[in-house]
């Protein structure tokens, strides 16, 4: 995998992004002036960031490759987050009713796309080929099994599967000891530097 040099992640145009950003070389950004990129974050092969409102990535992130962030509402993935391949989180929607024309070359006043913000607190991990759909909330601490369909919010520190998603039991919260010694090692470091 081949990663973008600094000047070609300036040249990106994002809103902002910090330190030890990896964003693949072919990964594909719309509307950049609307995602702000965190530290630590990488973002693989054939990734697609398609930001309406925003799409914000915190720190220490990870987007797997053929995943995508797509719509007009918001998308937030806070730290410690991340997708799997083939994930794909999207903040609109069509309507599929059939009173509604659908694509994106039709008017607006003609479709019924719905539009809503789509959070992932931090903690959360999201396996391959899951689906979050637009409105969601993925609490702290949410695991979701792999080529799930997430339609709704999810309990913080509980694993999800099926589609649709469903509770299935709790997880661990021994990560958040690991997140301590991490930051304490990670300052340690750089008190050495």
């Amino acid at each position: 995998m081949a990663f973008l040099k600094l000047h070609q992640v300036y040249a990106l145009g994002l809103k902002s992004f910090g330190r030890n950003v990896l964003i693949s070389d072919k990964a594909s950004f719309y509307s950049p002036g609307n995602i702000a990129i965190g530290d630590n974050v990488r973002i693989d092969d054939f990734c697609i960031l398609s930001a309406g409102k925003e799409i914000t990535l915190g720190n220490y992130i990870h987007i797997g490759a053929y995943s995508s962030l797509v719509g007009k509402g918001r998308i937030v993935m806070e730290d410690f987050s991340g997708l799997a391949f083939r994930c794909s989180i999207y903040s609109s929607n069509d309507n599929y009713s059939g009173d509604c024309l659908t694509n994106p070359l039709v008017p607006e006043e003609f479709t019924g796309v719905t539009h809503a913000d789509v959070r992932l607190c931090k903690y959360v991990i999201v396996g391959t080929g899951a689906v979050i759909l637009p409105g969601v909330t993925l609490n702290q601490g949410v695991a979701i099994g792999a080529l799930s369909l997430v339609n709704q919010d999810c309990e913080e520190f509980y694993i999800y599967k099926g589609n649709p998603a469903r509770k299935l039991m709790p997880r661990s919260r021994n990560l958040l000891e690991v997140e301590k010694k991490f930051k304490n090692h990670t300052n340690v470091c750089q008190d050495i530097q």
